[in-house]
This record gives structure tokens, C-alpha cells and sequence, in this order.
């Protein structure tokens, strides 16, 4: 079965006026879910086909090494990370704690409740009020219901609480593993005619590698990270009332998200500015990011129905150019099966039509017209003549023989002789049959209880008689003599 998706029928009359969603990306996530090692081969594959990653690199990305990043080479900065992040863990269930649905969840409301206060002014640089968020943050990690709508709390509180919780979370929301991507993405550029590297960033590049490197992150920094950069575009949307440009909003929420934990602005160094750009052109451009490339939807579809599926986007490419040649097994086998069942159609209505011809003659009266058609059928009785489904009985013929031997063999046997010739030249032999026969045959009984046996041994017995005879009148004559 080529069904992939099940079907579930809403009784409820008012659920059925709701819109229904179509996710583009289904089979991409079934992939994920269902075969995340066949998922990461082909979205990492596609990623080293955009940015260059050395041999140690590619193996941090995919989780075979520890990712080496700046200003974490020495033992003693690896224990005391470790420490700090164990006491973040004491301190609560949702800050300091590795992120998970259910942290998410809690820290949602602070998202929601901004999405409606974008207007104040140096949101997310002016800091809140220290009591206030702390009555909030506890109130968070209890799992409490919060009504941040009664006022209570200002919306430079929920904006610096919202950076206080990505701060404190063990790596960064884009991860530790990631973190060499980032830059190497951050280096794409266009070329020159020459082939030459110019200072312009390849946008259409950039966002395509960020789509991948997104579709391999954990699920729960993936959703946070969605949710996050959708309400820093909004916030940039508003920058004429709230005086934050997307580049400023970077400037507050790389170190958050991208910068390497435990880590100082010395260890980073020139890779600052590479940082804060690269977290500019994502929240710029987060409506594109988290839609999977139209080759990757492909290759996971044609995954689940049961085609060769592409590993880069160069084999889609050199595929589109080559007229599909890849996609064409299930356009032939539908092609086949179209073609099969026309043919099928086609002599099934042939037979019916034969079948209808064949009836008609067969009803037609004796003639030599109805003769000459049925030997035409049964000179082709597998193409012509569908004699296996249509009983018929064999027209009787009438025997032309005139000779006196036949009409004593219709009296004795008391059916019509069909006479098999092999030619219309060649005629059978009349056998003649003796005046004296029929006297004898008449003295014997009714011809209806004779027998053909019975008349050869009456025949048989004459010519005895006969010889006998002869033999008589001979010895006579030599006696005589």
C-alpha cells in the first residue's frame, strides 16, 4: 500500500468548518523520528557539500568527538564548568536544567506574553527589576500558574528573565556541536566571474545551510529556537517604537545562543563579529529557516514510497536536467499498468464483439453462406472463435451419396452418416450391394434391428453360395466331358 497517512472522520460539526493544515515537511519528520541515523547521513551529507569541515570538525558535528571550542583546553576551566552547571542543577527544575518539553512549556508564557509588549521601549536591554523577576523565576521553577497579564510584572522583567533562562541553560541553544558550522557559514560569499571569492555573503547559501544545520538539532532547542527568533523578528518588526534593530537584538542574544559557554570575549577574538552577524541574518530571515530544502523533502518521500532516494542536491539537480531519468520507475510502472489494463479492455471487448458474431452465425439458417463463415472460426479457434465459452452443437450435414450402398446404411443404422473428407476432390468408394442382398435382408427382419456386422456376414455368406455354385456347374462340365 502506498498510503502513508491514516485518516481519522470528526464527527463534531463544529470542528469540521476548521481549516485543514497541510505540512510539507511530513515525511521529513517521519524520517527524522522514525530513522534518525538515515536522516542525519543525508542532511550532513548536504551540509559538507555547502561548507567545508576538516575531518575533526564533521566528526564534532556529528557527535563521534567532543567538540574542541575556545578557551576550554585546560583540565581545571572543564571542572569548574562542570560545577557550576551541577549547582544550576540543584537550584531548580526549569532554570539551570538541561532544556526539555516540559522547561519550554513554562518559559512559552514568557514568549507569549511579550509578543503582546513589543512597544516598550529597549526591550531586552533595559533590565527589569531584580525582586520582581526573582518572585517570577521561582515561580517558574515551581510550576505554578503564572497570570502575567494582572500587571503585576513589567515587560523588561519578562525580557531579561527570558535572557537570564537561555543564559543558564548547560550549552548553548545552538550547541557546542554546532559551533564550527556557524562560522564556516558565516564565510559564505558569491564569486566573481573569475571564480574569485568576494566580500558579498551568499545569502541563498547561508539560509540553505542553516536549514539543514537546524533540522539536525535536538528537538526541544529546535522548538525553543523557532519560538525564540520568531518573537525577535516581530521585535524587529517595531523598531521605530521599540529601538531595537535586529542587529541589536544580536548584539544582546548571541552570547545566549551561539557563543560557547564559559568562554570571554579575548577567546573568541576575531570570531565575534562572525557571531553577531550570523545571529543578525537569523533573525532576519527566521521565516525561511525552518522549512526543510525542497531536495530533502523529496529524498524523504521517496524514502517511504519505496524509490531510490537522493543523497545531495546535486543528484535532484542533474536529475531535472537529465529529464528525471531517477524519478521514472514509478512513472513506468503506472505507465505499465495503464497500458496492461488497456490491453486488457481492448481484448476483452474483442472477445464480446466475436462472441456476438459467432452467436449470429450459429443462428443463421443452414446454408452454404453459414458453412463457408464456421470454417473460417474453426481455422483460428484461439484468435477467432471463443467456441470454449459458447456451446454449440455441430450443424448436421446432409450425405450426397447416391450410390444404393448408402441408402441401405441410413435404413440399418437409422442415423445420418457424416461422411469425414479429406478433400473436396476426393469422394468415398460406393459399395455395391446385390439385388439378392436386399431380398435377404428384407426376409431377415426390419433393417432398424440389423446390424452392420450382421450385413457384411450376409454378404459374407452369398459369396459362398456363390463360389459354391460355380464349383457345382464345373465338376459337372468335366464330367460331362
Amino acid at each position: 500500500s502506498d498510503a502513508i497517512c491514516k485518516f481519522v472522520i470528526c464527527n463534531d460539526s463544529s470542528l469540521r468548518s476548521q481549516p485543514i493544515i497541510f505540512n510539507p515537511d511530513f515525511f521529513v519528520e517521519k524520517l527524522r523520528h522514525e530513522k534518525p541515523e538515515v536522516f542525519t547521513e543525508l542532511v550532513v551529507s548536504n551540509i559538507t557539500r555547502l561548507i567545508d569541515l576538516p575531518g575533526t570538525e564533521l566528526a564534532q558535528l556529528m557527535g563521534e568527538e567532543d567538540p574542541k571550542l575556545p578557551g576550554a583546553s585546560s583540565t581545571a576551566s572543564g571542572f569548574f564548568r562542570s560545577l557550576i552547571n551541577l549547582k544550576r542543577k540543584e537550584k531548580g527544575v526549569v532554570f539551570g536544567s538541561p532544556l526539555t518539553e516540559e522547561g519550554i512549556a513554562q518559559v512559552s508564557q514568557l514568549i507569549e506574553y511579550l509578543h503582546k509588549n513589543l512597544r516598550a521601549e529597549g526591550l531586552f536591554r533595559v533590565p527589569g527589576n531584580s525582586i520582581r523577576q526573582q518572585i517570577l523565576k521561582d515561580a517558574l521553577n515551581s510550576g505554578t500558574d503564572i497570570d502575567l497579564d494582572s500587571g503585576e510584572f513589567h515587560s523588561n522583567d519578562v525580557a531579561t528573565l527570558l535572557k537570564m533562562f537561555l543564559g543558564e541553560l548547560p550549552e548553548p541553544l545552538l550547541t557546542h556541536k554546532h559551533f564550527h558550522a556557524h562560522l564556516k557559514i558565516a564565510d559564505l560569499t558569491l564569486f566573481d566571474e573569475k571564480g574569485n571569492k568576494t566580500s558579498t555573503p551568499d545569502k541563498e547559501r547561508q539560509i540553505e545551510a542553516l536549514q539543514l544545520l537546524f533540522l539536525i538539532l535536538p528537538a526541544p532547542n529546535r522548538s525553543l529556537l523557532k519560538l525564540l527568533l520568531d518573537l525577535l523578528y516581530q521585535t524587529a518588526k517595531k523598531q521605530d517604537k521599540n529601538k531595537m534593530s535586529a542587529h541589536n537584538l544580536a548584539l544582546m542574544f548571541a552570547p545566549h545562543i551561539l557563543w560557547p559557554r564559559n568562554v570571554t570575549a579575548n577567546d573568541l577574538q576575531e570570531n565575534i563579529t562572525k557571531l553577531n552577524n550570523g545571529v543578525t541574518f537569523m533573525i532576519k530571515h527566521s521565516q525561511k529557516l525552518f522549512k526543510a530544502p525542497v531536495y530533502i523533502r523529496e529524498c524523504a518521500r521517496l524514502h517511504y514510497l519505496g524509490s531510490r532516494a537522493h543523497t545531495s542536491k546535486d543528484d535532484l539537480d542533474l536529475l531535472t536536467s537529465s529529464g528525471s531519468k531517477e524519478l521514472q520507475p514509478l512513472k513506468s510502472q503506472k505507465r505499465s499498468r495503464l497500458d496492461s489494463c488497456h490491453q486488457e479492455e481492448t481484448q476483452q471487448r474483442t472477445e464480446e464483439a466475436l462472441k456476438e458474431l459467432f452467436h449470429h452465425v450459429h443462428n443463421m439458417p443452414d446454408s452454404a453462406k453459414k458453412k463457408k463463415l464456421i470454417r473460417q472460426f474453426n481455422k483460428h479457434p484461439t484468435a477467432l472463435t471463443p467456441g470454449s465459452d459458447v456451446p454449440t452443437s455441430p450443424a448436421p450435414r446432409r450425405t450426397r451419396s447416391r450410390s444404393f450402398s448408402g441408402l441401405i446404411k441410413r435404413k440399418v443404422l437409422g442415423t445420418p452418416v457424416i461422411l469425414e473428407r479429406k478433400s473436396r476432390d476426393t469422394t468415398p468408394e460406393p459399395v455395391r450391394v446385390s439385388k439378392e442382398n436386399v431380398q435377404l435382408l428384407q426376409k431377415c427382419g426390419s433393417p432398424a434391428h440389423m446390424s452392420q456386422a450382421k450385413l457384411k456376414s450376409l454378404e459374407g455368406q452369398k459369396e459362398g453360395s456363390c463360389r459354391r455354385m460355380r464349383a457345382r456347374l464345373l465338376s459337372k462340365d468335366s464330367s460331362s466331358l
